[in-house]
């Protein structure tokens, strides 16, 4: 068992929870990565066995030509077919996140 704690919790413990669904445990491996902790890339490792054939897909476009719109239909018809879908939305020229 790994002994790295998170929030009091074993690693393991933590990637476990997220494994079986548990979005506080999500949460908390984000913040974990985003940090730059030591241990992000620890998680990442026992994570990354489990992602089977995850897609990664990249929309941009000017402002108002729609990615917003097809970002949504694509879950929604993702969500029918009941597949499990995140979506991580960045804007670099956004003021509010830091241009991040």
């Amino acid at each position: 068992m790994v002994t790295s704690k998170l929030y009091g919790r074993c690693m393991d413990e933590t990637v476990s929870r997220l494994l079986n669904g548990d979005q506080r445990a999500l949460s908390r491996l984000i913040s974990l990565i985003e940090r730059g902790d030591i241990h992000g890339a620890e998680a990442m490792a026992q994570v990354y066995p489990h992602t089977g054939r995850a897609y990664c897909i990249g929309v941009t476009g000017a402002p108002g030509v729609g990615k917003s719109t097809l970002v949504d239909r694509l879950a929604e018809t993702m969500r029918w077919d009941d597949l499990s879908v995140c979506i991580i939305a960045v804007d670099p020229t956004s003021p509010y996140s830091g241009r991040a």
